[in-house]
């Protein structure tokens, strides 16, 4: 399976769509995307993972990347974990808890959520 990687823009947010599987091959187009999105000026930036399906530690590289990027321009990271692919929640939110880093990151259920000043981000 592939990474599909699509861009957009809700309520002054980079909105940054993942699906797919995110491998040591494919995870190096979401951290190009994510440094284009930051070289265009971007500071607030959403990562949309509800489509992945996968994560490896090559992925996990590229989020943890990404977080120290924004942050380093003084922007804002949030994540949105996916619903599907295990009884217990996401591969990517397992993955995340089983290096210990979950709490690294903002996470929101969707991307209204994550958008919204005033909504509360998931419980680490």
């Amino acid at each position: 399976m592939t990474l599909r990687v699509t861009e957009g823009e809700q309520r002054g947010w980079a909105v940054v769509r993942v699906s797919g599987e995110m491998d040591l091959v494919t995870s190096p187009v979401l951290r190009q995307r994510v440094h284009e999105a930051v070289a265009d000026g971007r500071r607030d930036v959403v990562l949309d993972l509800s489509g992945v399906l996968f994560c490896d530690s090559s992925g996990v590289s590229v989020l943890i990347a990404s977080r120290r990027l924004i942050r380093s321009c003084q922007g804002r990271l949030r994540v949105i974990l996916p619903a599907q692919g295990a009884e217990d929640g996401s591969h990517v939110n397992r993955v995340l808890g089983a290096l210990g880093v979950r709490r690294l990151f903002d996470a929101y259920v969707d991307v209204d959520a994550a958008v919204d000043d005033e909504a509360s981000s998931l419980s680490a």
